[in-house]
């Protein structure tokens, strides 16, 4: 990619000069729907459920929560609010009357969806460590997990966002794929105790697990040799995508 950190910069900057205004009211609905989760099933369902996997039910939940909160944060940001700005504000039209490049708008945007992520998983961190959920020292190695988090999610959301003819078609996206991928990646229920052989291999293809498996193993200080494949997906795929994502921006601003 031929991009300017200078100029990639200078996006990130603009969105956080934006976001300062309204930081309010964009971070109170997706920050506070995870601490419902957590409040909702893990202290209410969590009651009729002595332990899962070792552990009490609102552990289990708690480093799964930070991820979608994490994903949460950078799917909004780089679905409607990227959408907004290249077909109906022209923000992007306006950037490119500048030096700015395409690359640099792409790498600014992605950088922002990663910032998202972390003022919105590093927030819920810190609820967790207020109820007592954050193991210490080892669950400080969920930090890292929460960019990277924003990274793939973030790679996927552009994708998508720079390939759809109108703004209705959102719905398909939150409702049926971040929503399964809430419900079915590990959050809730261990995945290799309820699914068999053959379903676990389709899982794996899920984005959202291989995060939730990076925290869960941080908040138990549980390391082993899966980690690596769970880092090794979520940069390919975030890599991938970024390159179809590339090409995509490339198209729609350039032609």
């Amino acid at each position: 990619m031929s991009i300017s950190p200078r100029y990639a910069v200078a996006v990130w900057r603009r969105n956080a000069s934006m976001y300062r205004r309204t930081w309010k009211w964009n971070l109170l609905p997706n920050f506070f729907e995870p601490v419902f989760y957590l409040l909702s099933i893990g202290i209410g369902l969590g009651a009729y459920i002595s332990e899962m996997s070792g552990v009490s039910y609102l552990s289990f939940i708690a480093p799964g929560l930070v991820c979608v909160a994490a994903m949460n944060g950078a799917s909004f940001e780089v679905t409607y609010n990227i959408y907004v700005r290249l077909t109906f504000e022209k923000t992007y039209d306006a950037m490119l009357t500048t030096p700015i490049e395409p690359d640099d708008i792409l790498g600014g945007e992605v950088l922002w969806a990663m910032t998202r992520a972390c003022i919105y998983g590093g927030c819920f961190f810190l609820v967790l460590a207020i109820f007592g959920l954050t193991p210490l020292p080892s669950s400080f190695w969920t930090l890292p997990v929460i960019p990277l988090t924003g990274l793939l999610f973030a790679a996927i959301g552009m994708t998508f966002s720079l390939r759809i003819p109108n703004i209705d078609l959102f719905s398909f996206y939150f409702t049926l794929f971040l929503t399964p991928l809430f419900l079915f990646s590990d959050v809730f229920f261990p995945l290799k105790e309820r699914l068999s052989p053959s379903w676990l291999w389709v899982a794996e293809a899920l984005p959202l697990l291989h995060p939730v498996r990076l925290a869960r193993a941080a908040f138990n200080g549980q390391f082993s040799s899966l980690i690596l494949w769970d880092i090794a997906y979520t940069l390919g795929l975030s890599f991938l995508l970024l390159i179809w994502a590339r090409r995509s921006v490339r198209q729609r601003l350039t032609n």
